[in-house]
C-alpha cells in the first residue's frame, strides 16, 4: 500500500516499530488496524487481517466484565483473536481517550461494531477521527445499519436469521422455521466489512483519502439469501422450506444407505443422465415423469423414494465411489470429528498448531485461502488482556513514567 496516503498529513512520516509478535503472513505488511470489537461479527472482520499480516492492535477495557463467546481460555476467543496485539485502555476516561486518538492518528483500518451511537458519544467515530487522519478506512458493523427505524435494536445473529429470511427457508416443511447451524449473519458481516476494507484501501492508493464502510447482520443475511432473493424480485416466487431437497436441482439432496447418509447433488441434462445409469435405471431417463427438470420437479418425491430403494442396498463408501467414478457429484455427511479426519482436509492443513498462552498446544482453523508468495499462518496466540500496553504506548511516545501513571489511575 502506499504508505504516504495512508496515515493524516500529522503523522505520515511517523516512525512504526516492528511488533513484537511475528507477522502472519507479508501480504498485508505495513497495514495497522485498531480492534475496537467484541462478540464475532467484527472480530472475524478483524481476523482477516490479523491472519494475513497487518499489525493489529486489540483495543479493550482494562477490566472487561462482558467478554461474550465465553472466557478468554474459551474456543471462541482463542479462535477469532490470534495474530493480535493487545491494548487496554479505559476510553471513558481522558487519558485514556486522548491515548487512543494518537493512536488512531498512526492507523489505516480502525473497526468497531458498538451500537451505533456509542462511537459518536465517545467522540471515536470516523468523521471526528478523519480530521487528523484523512487516510483513514473505518469500518463499522451494526445489527440493521448505522441509521433507518432499526438502527437502536440490538442485533444477534439468530434475529437476523430470521429477519433476513434465512429461517423461513431452512428446515423441513411444515417443521416451522428453523436456524442454521452457525451464526451466518455474524460470520458473513465480518467477512463483507474486511472485504469493504480492502476495497476502500485498494481505492486510497489512486485517492490518498479513506472513507466510512458500513455493513450490518442484516444487510450480509438478504444478501446471502442470493437466487431464492432473484427468485421473489424477479419472479415473485417465495421461496419454502425444503428441508434436504434442494429447490431447483433434482434430485439433489439426502438419501439413506446400508450404513448411513450421504448427499448426491444431480444437477443439468448430463449428470441426470449419468446419474439415472449408474443407478442401474436407465428407464428413468424415458420415463415421462421423470426425463425433464419440469417432470423431476412435479414427481419429486416418488422419484425420491425410488432411488432411496436402491441407495439402501449397498454402503455409503461403495455409492461415494460409484457415484464420482461416473462423474456424479456425492460426499458424506461427517460430523466435526470426522471432518478435521478427513484426508482431504488433512491435506489441505486447515487445524493449525498453536501454543496457546491459557491452554498449552492445541490447534485452530486456518485460513482457507492459499497464496503461492504470501501464506498465511497462525504466528500468534491470542494475547493476554493488555499483553502489549507497553508496548505499543512506547511506539506513541510515552515515557515509561507516563505509562506507570496510566495504570496507577486505571487508563490501562
Amino acid at each position: 500500500m502506499a504508505q504516504p496516503a495512508a496515515r493524516g498529513a500529522n503523522n505520515a512520516d511517523a516512525p512504526r516499530t516492528t511488533p513484537s509478535i511475528p507477522a502472519a503472513s507479508a501480504a498485508l505488511n505495513g497495514i495497522r488496524v485498531l480492534d475496537l470489537t467484541r462478540v464475532r461479527s467484527g472480530p472475524t472482520c478483524v481476523r482477516q487481517f490479523a491472519d494475513w499480516g497487518a499489525d493489529v492492535i486489540k483495543v479493550e477495557a482494562p477490566v472487561d466484565t462482558a467478554q461474550f463467546g465465553g472466557p478468554r481460555s474459551g474456543p471462541d476467543f482463542q479462535n477469532l483473536h490470534r495474530n493480535k496485539r493487545s491494548l487496554t485502555l479505559d476510553l471513558k476516561s481522558e487519558a485514556g481517550i486522548a491515548a487512543f486518538r494518537k493512536l488512531a492518528d498512526t492507523a489505516d483500518v480502525i473497526v468497531e461494531n458498538f451500537r451505533p451511537d456509542v462511537k459518536n458519544r465517545l467522540g471515536i467515530d470516523y468523521e471526528t477521527l478523519s480530521k487528523t487522519n484523512p487516510g483513514l478506512v473505518y469500518a463499522s458493523i451494526s445489527g440493521f445499519g448505522q441509521d433507518g427505524p432499526y438502527s437502536k435494536r440490538p442485533g444477534f445473529d439468530q434475529i437476523a436469521q430470521g429477519m433476513g429470511g434465512l429461517m423461513s427457508i431452512t428446515g423441513k416443511p411444515g417443521e416451522g422455521p428453523m436456524r442454521v447451524g452457525i451464526p451466518l449473519a455474524d460470520l458473513t458481516a465480518g467477512l463483507f466489512a474486511a472485504q469493504g476494507i480492502l476495497i476502500a484501501l485498494m481505492e486510497r492508493q489512486r485517492s490518498g483519502k479513506g472513507q466510512w464502510i458500513q455493513t450490518s447482520l442484516l444487510q450480509a443475511q438478504v444478501f446471502m439469501l442470493d437466487f431464492q432473493a432473484a427468485r421473489y424480485l424477479m419472479d415473485g416466487d417465495v421461496p419454502k422450506q425444503a428441508g434436504n431437497n434442494h429447490p431447483t436441482s433434482i434430485p439433489t439432496g439426502v438419501f439413506k444407505t446400508a450404513d448411513g447418509y450421504m448427499n448426491i447433488a444431480v444437477t443439468g441434462a448430463n449428470i441426470w443422465s449419468r446419474f439415472a445409469e449408474t443407478m442401474g435405471r436407465a428407464d428413468w431417463l424415458e420415463d415421462d415423469r421423470y426425463a425433464t427438470p419440469e417432470g423431476r420437479s412435479e414427481n419429486r418425491d416418488a422419484l425420491g423414494a425410488e432411488i432411496e430403494v436402491i441407495t439402501r442396498s449397498k454402503t455409503t463408501a461403495e455409492w461415494i465411489d460409484r457415484f464420482n467414478t461416473s462423474g456424479v457429484p456425492a460426499g458424506e455427511i461427517n460430523n466435526i470429528q470426522q471432518v478435521f479426519e478427513n484426508p482431504q482436509v488433512q491435506h489441505l492443513g486447515l487445524a493449525q498448531p498453536v501454543t496457546s498462552q491459557e491452554r498449552g498446544d492445541t490447534h485452530l482453523v486456518g485460513q482457507p485461502i492459499v497464496m503461492s508468495r504470501t501464506p498465511s499462518h497462525i504466528a500468534a496466540p491470542p494475547p493476554l488482556a493488555g499483553q502489549h500496553a507497553g508496548e505499543v504506548l512506547e511506539e506513541l511516545g510515552y515515557s515509561a513514567a507516563d505509562i506507570e501513571q496510566m495504570k496507577l489511575d486505571g487508563a490501562i
